[in-house]
């Protein structure tokens, strides 16, 4: 039997109070909130109960009297970050700001007179929301997709851009676990382990389970397994976790956070970095790969805040993206049963510590220059016997990380982001990193430089193509509608860009070399 709910709470001093089923949908009891409120769709609302902390808005609310009522407050409200809905709106002549209020309206009026809403109601609310959908996605699709209807099929747009939740499903996660655990006891031939210390590995052929095989077999391949006590079941259960904190989107996922990794580890090798550093800042540097992008939201620092997130509150607008990955790290790590970390004294626990947060927060790339500079002032005399010159943020920094403005395909082109990535971040870092391991140059610098020399023709290309069209205004605004396949695309060539272009010859031969193996046949691929 269906049980109503009483919640009690003020608005800006003003007494209010919500009654629903308790088992109503969540976004309905939301909207309750937001009514009373008298709140816009896009702010933000935060409940706090009598100890001042801040709590769920859902169906699970407890309920509560007029002694201890809640406290509900409104935040954020940043109508500017969603103007280009608007101004869409208006050049088709609707007033979408006047319908959303009227409904609102609508809406309040109704929940006060009974708990009850009418079907109608919901109607006209999704129809406003669909409207609304299409306005923020018709950049990524064309203007035809403004009027038909959103299909239920593959080509929706991702939901990404419709600020749905983006975590992972939990039994997407048990079948991912249970892959990686039959897997795991497997052999990996000697062709797969020699390839993965490669700057070339090929990293878009592995499904995730794999890539967690991967991952474990550099701590194996490192022996962090022995030189810290680190337990297999341990390390499985903290890169499982790892995992699961990946949110699906975009860029910032769990396949770039291998990709980063796996060229940490590629250079760790071709260094030689065993003999010039110490284990455990070896052991840190790795890790921080691994969690530099935890839980990333989607969002950059720029967009936190402006819109005034909860992350940017949190940490005062000072990498708000940054600080959040390495809390998320350490929570991971606070479990035992996650804690790769602990069987390590506490002096070492500290130093592994400090050293994480140093390098995830170096992955800022508003402090890129700050830090490549600083590089560029010692390399002439560096010293591995210094601890000032072999600061590990510094060495994360090289791996290269993406610079959103790149990542904005409203306003650049394949070729125009890769060889402004390239030119700009990529090479000015592995040019001074050469400097210090001359044997780089073979490896990294000529990939990289081919790589430029290859976007950068094409970018001529695109610009003779544009330049030879017709259709006056309709030459400067040539929009390829994105779907699916192309925006996984385009996020492959930007991380590939990160992890050092590649010949096709030697993508060919890499690829022929695993089809090859036999021992461990499920990380085969065969196409």
């Amino acid at each position: 039997m269906t049980t109503t709910k009483i919640i009690y709470f003020s608005v800006d001093g003003r007494p209010e109070q919500a009654e629903f089923p308790s088992d109503c949908p969540a976004q309905d009891v939301k909207e309750v909130f937001r009514a009373a409120a008298e709140a816009g769709p896009y702010d933000i609302l935060k409940l706090y109960n009598t100890k001042g902390n801040i709590i769920n808005i859902s169906p699970k609310l407890e309920s509560n009297t007029r002694q201890t009522q809640y406290k509900l407050e409104v935040v954020a409200a940043d109508c500017k970050t969603y103007s280009l809905g608007s101004e869409l709106a208006t050049a088709l002549g609707f007033d979408l700001l006047a319908m959303e209020k009227r409904l609102q309206t609508l809406e309040k009026k109704i929940l006060v007179a009974s708990t009850d809403m009418p079907s109608i109601m919901y109607e006209m609310r999704n129809r406003v929301e669909s409207f609304r959908e299409k306005l923020e996605s018709v950049e990524h699709l064309s203007w035809l997709g403004l009027f038909k209807e959103l299909s239920n099929g593959t080509n929706k747009p991702s939901p990404f851009y419709h600020k749905r939740s983006l975590r992972k499903t939990k039994e997407e996660c048990q079948q991912v676990m249970e892959n990686y655990l039959q897997m795991s006891s497997l052999e990996v031939t000697e062709e797969v382990r020699q390839y993965l210390k490669t700057p070339t590995f090929d990293n878009w052929q592995w499904e995730d389970a794999e890539i967690m095989v991967l991952l474990q077999l550099m701590y194996i391949d490192l022996d962090f397994m022995n030189k810290f006590n680190i337990e297999m079941e341990v390390l499985q259960q903290f890169l499982f976790e790892v995992y699961r904190h990946y949110n699906n989107i975009p860029f910032h996922n769990f396949k770039h956070c291998f990709c980063v990794t796996q060229m940490m580890y590629g250079l760790i090798w071709l260094t030689d970095l065993q003999n010039k550093m110490d284990d455990i800042d070896i052991l840190t540097m790795l890790t921080s790969a691994i969690c530099h992008d935890l839980d990333h939201p989607g969002y950059n620092n720029a967009y936190q805040i402006n819109a005034r997130t909860e992350l940017a509150l949190r940490y005062n607008d000072i990498s708000p993206l940054e600080n959040h990955h390495c809390s998320v790290a350490f929570n991971i790590l606070e479990k035992s049963e996650n804690n790769i970390f602990r069987n390590l004294t506490t002096e070492q626990f500290k130093r592994i510590r400090e050293g994480m947060i140093k390098c995830v927060l170096a992955t800022d790339m508003t402090r890129h220059n700050e830090i490549l500079n600083q590089f560029r002032s010692i390399v002439s005399v560096f010293d591995f016997n210094n601890k000032n010159h072999k600061d590990i943020s510094d060495m994360e920094k090289l791996e290269g990380l993406p610079v959103s403005p790149f990542m904005d395909r409203d306003k650049v082109t394949k070729p125009s982001s890769q060889t402004g990535f390239i030119r700009f971040v990529l090479l000015p870092l592995f040019i001074e990193l050469a400097n210090l391991f001359p044997s780089l140059e073979q490896h990294i610098i000529d990939p990289v430089r081919k790589a430029l020399d290859y976007y950068t023709e094409m970018e001529k290309a695109l610009e003779k193509e544009k330049q030879n069209r017709t259709g006056g205004s309709q030459c400067d605004k040539v929009v390829k509608p994105l779907d699916k396949q192309d925006e996984n695309q385009k996020n492959t060539d930007q991380t590939e860009s990160n992890k050092i272009v590649i010949s096709t010859e030697q993508k060919v031969s890499s690829s022929g070399m695993l089809k090859k193996t036999k021992t461990l046949q499920p990380l085969q691929k065969f196409e």
